[in-house]
Protein backbone atom coordinates (compact mmCIF):
# COMPACT_ATOMS: atom_id res chain seq x y z
CA UNK A 1 0.00 0.00 0.00
CA UNK A 2 0.93 3.48 -1.21
CA UNK A 3 1.61 5.60 1.78
CA UNK A 4 0.22 9.35 1.10
CA UNK A 5 2.01 12.52 1.46
CA UNK A 6 1.27 15.72 2.09
CA UNK A 7 0.45 18.47 -1.96
CA UNK A 8 4.23 20.21 -1.11
CA UNK A 9 5.57 16.70 -0.31
CA UNK A 10 4.68 15.28 -3.30
CA UNK A 11 5.00 17.76 -5.71
CA UNK A 12 8.73 17.97 -4.53
CA UNK A 13 9.20 14.09 -4.88
CA UNK A 14 7.60 14.11 -8.75
CA UNK A 15 10.24 17.13 -9.39
CA UNK A 16 12.99 14.46 -8.33
CA UNK A 17 12.12 12.05 -9.82
CA UNK A 18 11.93 14.33 -13.26
CA UNK A 19 15.15 15.61 -12.68
CA UNK A 20 16.60 12.30 -11.67
CA UNK A 21 16.07 11.33 -15.25
CA UNK A 22 17.40 14.39 -16.95
CA UNK A 23 20.51 15.46 -14.28
CA UNK A 24 23.45 14.90 -16.53
CA UNK A 25 26.26 12.35 -14.98
CA UNK A 26 28.31 13.68 -11.77
CA UNK A 27 31.46 13.36 -14.41
CA UNK A 28 30.43 15.75 -17.13
CA UNK A 29 33.42 18.23 -17.54
CA UNK A 30 32.76 21.09 -19.60
CA UNK A 31 35.62 22.82 -21.42
CA UNK A 32 37.73 24.91 -19.98
CA UNK A 33 37.06 28.40 -19.72
CA UNK A 34 38.77 30.67 -22.11
CA UNK A 35 41.10 28.68 -23.11
CA UNK A 36 42.53 28.00 -26.53
CA UNK A 37 41.47 25.51 -29.14
CA UNK A 38 41.98 23.96 -32.46
CA UNK A 39 39.64 22.81 -34.84
CA UNK A 40 40.68 19.76 -36.61
CA UNK A 41 37.42 18.43 -37.93
CA UNK A 42 38.96 18.11 -41.33
CA UNK A 43 41.67 15.63 -40.59
CA UNK A 44 44.12 15.57 -37.21
CA UNK A 45 47.24 16.72 -36.87
CA UNK A 46 49.48 17.41 -33.53
CA UNK A 47 47.29 20.27 -32.03
CA UNK A 48 49.63 23.39 -31.32
CA UNK A 49 50.71 24.69 -27.55
CA UNK A 50 48.19 27.03 -26.97
CA UNK A 51 45.22 24.77 -28.09
CA UNK A 52 43.93 23.42 -24.57
CA UNK A 53 40.86 21.96 -26.59
CA UNK A 54 40.64 20.07 -29.53
CA UNK A 55 37.81 19.42 -31.84
CA UNK A 56 37.95 16.54 -34.32
CA UNK A 57 35.77 14.19 -35.62
CA UNK A 58 33.95 11.37 -34.30
CA UNK A 59 35.74 8.71 -36.91
CA UNK A 60 39.24 10.19 -34.94
CA UNK A 61 41.21 9.65 -32.26
CA UNK A 62 41.84 11.84 -29.52
CA UNK A 63 44.89 13.56 -28.65
CA UNK A 64 46.14 12.88 -24.92
CA UNK A 65 46.50 15.49 -22.33
CA UNK A 66 43.90 17.43 -24.33
CA UNK A 67 40.29 18.57 -23.56
CA UNK A 68 38.80 17.07 -27.04
CA UNK A 69 35.61 17.24 -28.61
CA UNK A 70 33.93 14.33 -30.85
CA UNK A 71 32.23 16.49 -33.71
CA UNK A 72 29.24 14.75 -35.08
CA UNK A 73 26.90 15.48 -37.99
CA UNK A 74 23.12 15.51 -35.89
CA UNK A 75 21.10 17.36 -38.63
CA UNK A 76 22.08 16.69 -41.61
CA UNK A 77 23.63 13.28 -43.27
CA UNK A 78 27.08 13.67 -44.53
CA UNK A 79 28.02 12.80 -48.10
CA UNK A 80 28.14 9.08 -48.51
CA UNK A 81 26.27 8.41 -46.02
CA UNK A 82 22.81 8.88 -46.54
CA UNK A 83 22.41 4.61 -46.41
CA UNK A 84 22.45 5.54 -42.61
CA UNK A 85 19.43 7.17 -42.41
CA UNK A 86 17.89 5.31 -45.12
CA UNK A 87 17.90 1.75 -43.54
CA UNK A 88 16.67 3.12 -39.91
CA UNK A 89 12.80 1.57 -39.41
CA UNK A 90 11.67 4.91 -41.19
CA UNK A 91 13.67 6.59 -44.15
CA UNK A 92 14.99 9.66 -41.54
CA UNK A 93 15.71 12.00 -44.45
CA UNK A 94 13.65 14.71 -44.84
CA UNK A 95 11.71 15.02 -48.64
CA UNK A 96 9.84 17.67 -50.05
CA UNK A 97 5.33 17.34 -51.09
CA UNK A 98 7.14 15.86 -54.37
CA UNK A 99 9.71 13.51 -53.02
CA UNK A 100 12.27 15.50 -53.67
CA UNK A 101 15.57 15.56 -51.23
CA UNK A 102 15.62 18.67 -49.37
CA UNK A 103 19.10 19.61 -49.42
CA UNK A 104 21.97 21.99 -48.12
CA UNK A 105 23.28 23.07 -51.16
CA UNK A 106 26.32 24.52 -49.91
CA UNK A 107 27.82 21.21 -48.18
CA UNK A 108 25.55 19.07 -50.24
CA UNK A 109 24.52 17.24 -47.43
CA UNK A 110 20.50 15.73 -47.45
CA UNK A 111 18.55 17.32 -44.59
CA UNK A 112 17.64 14.44 -41.63
CA UNK A 113 13.60 14.54 -41.07
CA UNK A 114 12.72 15.92 -37.66
CA UNK A 115 9.14 17.03 -37.92
CA UNK A 116 7.39 14.40 -35.49
CA UNK A 117 8.96 12.56 -32.16
CA UNK A 118 9.04 9.53 -34.09
CA UNK A 119 11.74 10.33 -36.18
CA UNK A 120 13.63 12.54 -33.77
CA UNK A 121 13.68 9.32 -31.65
CA UNK A 122 15.06 7.44 -34.23
CA UNK A 123 18.12 9.92 -35.76
CA UNK A 124 18.60 10.37 -31.66
CA UNK A 125 19.17 6.85 -31.44
CA UNK A 126 21.82 6.61 -34.67
CA UNK A 127 23.48 9.72 -33.03
CA UNK A 128 23.57 8.67 -29.95
CA UNK A 129 25.33 5.58 -30.88
CA UNK A 130 28.22 7.55 -32.19
CA UNK A 131 28.13 9.49 -29.08
CA UNK A 132 28.74 6.44 -26.69
CA UNK A 133 31.76 5.79 -29.54
CA UNK A 134 32.79 9.11 -28.38
CA UNK A 135 32.71 8.65 -25.08
CA UNK A 136 34.27 5.34 -25.12
CA UNK A 137 37.14 6.60 -27.41
CA UNK A 138 38.13 8.92 -24.90
CA UNK A 139 36.58 12.33 -25.67
CA UNK A 140 35.09 14.64 -22.92
CA UNK A 141 32.72 16.36 -25.25
CA UNK A 142 30.57 16.24 -28.59
CA UNK A 143 29.72 19.04 -30.93
CA UNK A 144 26.28 18.27 -32.74
CA UNK A 145 26.40 19.93 -36.38
CA UNK A 146 23.79 21.89 -37.91
CA UNK A 147 21.41 22.73 -35.34
CA UNK A 148 20.33 25.65 -37.64
CA UNK A 149 19.17 23.12 -40.58
CA UNK A 150 15.69 24.31 -40.08
CA UNK A 151 16.46 27.34 -41.84
CA UNK A 152 17.19 25.43 -45.35
CA UNK A 153 13.94 23.88 -44.63
CA UNK A 154 12.16 25.23 -47.05
CA UNK A 155 9.91 25.33 -43.75
CA UNK A 156 9.56 22.05 -43.65
CA UNK A 157 10.91 21.82 -40.25
CA UNK A 158 10.78 24.65 -37.15
CA UNK A 159 13.00 26.06 -34.59
CA UNK A 160 10.44 24.05 -32.43
CA UNK A 161 11.70 20.85 -34.19
CA UNK A 162 15.50 21.57 -33.51
CA UNK A 163 15.05 22.66 -29.74
CA UNK A 164 12.97 19.11 -29.46
CA UNK A 165 16.20 17.15 -30.80
CA UNK A 166 18.48 18.92 -29.08
CA UNK A 167 17.04 17.90 -25.51
CA UNK A 168 16.73 14.48 -26.44
CA UNK A 169 21.10 15.07 -27.74
CA UNK A 170 21.79 16.82 -24.52
CA UNK A 171 20.71 13.95 -22.42
CA UNK A 172 22.15 11.53 -24.21
CA UNK A 173 25.46 13.38 -24.13
CA UNK A 174 24.89 13.55 -20.26
CA UNK A 175 24.30 10.02 -20.29
CA UNK A 176 27.61 9.06 -21.73
CA UNK A 177 29.35 11.32 -19.41
CA UNK A 178 29.81 13.89 -22.21
CA UNK A 179 29.44 17.48 -22.59
CA UNK A 180 27.59 18.83 -25.46
CA UNK A 181 28.31 21.53 -27.13
CA UNK A 182 25.53 23.79 -29.31
CA UNK A 183 26.80 24.35 -33.37
CA UNK A 184 25.98 27.77 -34.21
CA UNK A 185 22.31 29.05 -34.50
CA UNK A 186 22.69 32.37 -32.58
CA UNK A 187 18.99 33.09 -32.72
CA UNK A 188 17.99 30.44 -30.12
CA UNK A 189 21.25 31.10 -27.97
CA UNK A 190 19.34 31.24 -24.76
CA UNK A 191 16.80 28.31 -25.39
CA UNK A 192 19.58 26.17 -26.77
CA UNK A 193 21.46 27.15 -23.13
CA UNK A 194 17.83 26.06 -21.21
CA UNK A 195 17.90 22.94 -23.06
CA UNK A 196 20.90 21.93 -21.54
CA UNK A 197 24.43 22.61 -24.16
CA UNK A 198 26.91 23.24 -21.90
CA UNK A 199 28.98 25.52 -24.16
CA UNK A 200 29.08 27.06 -28.07
CA UNK A 201 31.12 26.06 -31.23
CA UNK A 202 30.13 28.94 -33.34
CA UNK A 203 31.51 29.65 -36.94
CA UNK A 204 31.54 33.34 -37.88
CA UNK A 205 30.15 34.99 -34.76
CA UNK A 206 32.36 38.17 -35.39
CA UNK A 207 31.75 38.52 -39.17
CA UNK A 208 27.93 38.32 -38.48
CA UNK A 209 28.12 40.07 -35.17
CA UNK A 210 26.79 37.62 -33.15
CA UNK A 211 29.32 36.68 -30.76
CA UNK A 212 27.87 38.59 -27.62
CA UNK A 213 24.77 36.50 -28.05
CA UNK A 214 26.64 33.55 -27.92
CA UNK A 215 29.01 34.90 -24.71
CA UNK A 216 25.79 35.86 -22.82
CA UNK A 217 24.46 32.44 -23.04
CA UNK A 218 27.50 30.63 -22.09
CA UNK A 219 30.28 32.95 -20.20
CA UNK A 220 34.14 31.77 -21.09
CA UNK A 221 32.83 29.15 -23.14
CA UNK A 222 32.55 30.23 -26.38
CA UNK A 223 35.03 28.55 -29.64
CA UNK A 224 34.54 30.73 -32.29
CA UNK A 225 35.93 29.98 -35.85
CA UNK A 226 36.85 32.53 -38.28
CA UNK A 227 37.27 32.13 -42.04
CA UNK A 228 38.66 35.38 -43.31
CA UNK A 229 41.90 37.35 -42.15
CA UNK A 230 39.89 40.68 -41.90
CA UNK A 231 37.34 38.35 -39.69
CA UNK A 232 39.92 37.60 -37.43
CA UNK A 233 41.16 40.93 -37.19
CA UNK A 234 37.63 42.50 -36.08
CA UNK A 235 37.58 39.60 -33.80
CA UNK A 236 40.78 39.97 -31.82
CA UNK A 237 39.79 44.09 -32.00
CA UNK A 238 36.63 43.17 -29.52
CA UNK A 239 34.06 42.08 -31.72
CA UNK A 240 34.35 38.51 -30.31
CA UNK A 241 35.22 39.73 -26.98
CA UNK A 242 34.71 36.53 -24.05
CA UNK A 243 34.99 34.38 -27.17
CA UNK A 244 38.54 32.02 -27.73
CA UNK A 245 38.66 32.72 -31.26
CA UNK A 246 40.59 30.90 -33.99
CA UNK A 247 41.34 31.69 -38.09
CA UNK A 248 41.17 28.22 -39.58
CA UNK A 249 40.80 28.00 -43.72
CA UNK A 250 37.47 26.94 -44.69
CA UNK A 251 38.03 23.26 -45.66
CA UNK A 252 39.90 22.32 -41.77
CA UNK A 253 42.96 20.92 -43.74
CA UNK A 254 45.18 19.24 -41.23
CA UNK A 255 48.63 20.78 -41.13
CA UNK A 256 50.13 18.86 -43.72
CA UNK A 257 47.80 19.86 -46.96
CA UNK A 258 48.55 22.95 -48.92
CA UNK A 259 45.83 25.66 -47.76
CA UNK A 260 46.36 24.28 -44.27
CA UNK A 261 45.80 28.13 -42.43
CA UNK A 262 45.16 28.54 -38.48
CA UNK A 263 45.86 31.48 -36.61
CA UNK A 264 44.98 33.07 -33.27
CA UNK A 265 45.17 36.92 -31.57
Amino acid sequence: MLSRCSVPSCLLLALLLVCAGCSPRSDVQPPPQDAGFDYQIGGPYPAAQDARIVIRDRLAEPEPGRYNICYVNGYQAQPGEEEVWRDADADLLLSDAQGEPVIDTDWDERLLDLSTPERRDGIAAIVGGWMRGCAQAGFDAVEVDNLDSWTRSAGLLSREDALALARLFVERAHREGLAIGQKNAAEIAPQAAAAGFDFAVTEECARYDECATYTAAYPGRVLDIEYREQDLRRACAGAAEGASVILRDRDVLPDSSAGHTRATC
